[in-house]
């Protein structure tokens, strides 16, 4: 019978630090000398093996995003921005393109409601053995209300979200970087973070490849709907085209 799920391991998952919440825990990204199984460095960007690998049939890594473990990706400067967007990219692809795997993820958590243990700024990237997350994936999650468009970059807010209510999506070719790409996610943070109708202190940030395009999807983080927790069933909330006019307000 075909695997539909990721195993976790728990007996791992218990060492892993976390200091979102116990503030008096170390942050483990800060001592740089003391990290190891280095993949690539440049400059103050690391990736490397996870030192707590808790999925099964799975290789996973992280890439530390900057050596300021109070930066945030909406506040990082144009230079490292691109910096980042394009190391993190490459090494996806690459991934991907090595027929290792039936699939590669790459994402990232901000914040305590995020799903991550650690606060210092990261991402992971992760080969999965044995599961095609693209099998989950509609195309439809990502069609929206365009809020900017530039040079095949588009940048939307969708109508028909994945999980429920405020999903923002960036796309562009797959061949060729596009600054405005990673621009529009740094947009997208920006807003959650300091301009949302509600208090929002995270979110995460999903990548995919799919038909010829580069996709990411930026979603605000609050306690998840019992709707879609229980039912499967996504909410779409009735404000789209004002929080549109008003992302194109504040950054347009």
């Amino acid at each position: 019978m075909e695997n539909k799920h990721l195993y976790f391991n728990t007996s791992i998952g218990v060492k892993k630090p976390e200091n979102y919440r116990n503030k008096e825990q170390a942050c483990p990204f800060c001592a740089r000398e003391e990290l190891t199984d280095l993949i690539e460095v440049d400059g103050p960007i690391i990736l490397l093996k996870n030192k707590y690998p808790v999925l099964e049939n799975a290789y996973q890594t992280v890439l530390i995003e900057t050596d300021d473990c109070h930066a945030e990706l909406s506040t990082y400067s144009k230079e490292h921005l691109h910096r980042l967007i394009r190391f993190g990219l490459k090494h996806w692809l690459e991934m991907e393109e090595s027929g290792g795997f039936k699939s590669v993820i790459f994402f990232k958590n901000h914040g305590p409601l995020s799903g991550g243990t650690l606060a210092h700024p990261h991402m992971q990237i992760i080969g999965l053995n044995d599961l095609d997350y693209k099998e989950k994936v509609e195309p439809e999650m990502f069609d929206g209300i365009v809020i900017a468009e530039e040079n095949g970059v588009r940048f939307t807010l969708s109508t028909k979200p994945r999980v429920g209510f405020y999903e923002f999506n960036m796309e562009m070719p797959e061949f060729g970087y596009q600054e405005r790409f990673a621009e529009y996610m740094q947009m997208a943070a920006d807003y959650i973070l300091h301009h949302f109708p509600f208090k929002a202190t995270s979110y995460n940030i999903f990548f995919h490849h799919l038909d010829g395009k580069i996709y990411a999807k930026v979603v605000p983080r609050f306690i998840t709907t019992p709707l879609y927790i229980g039912y499967g069933l996504p909410q779409v909330p009735n404000n789209l085209n004002w929080m549109a006019d008003e992302l194109k307000r504040i950054y347009f």
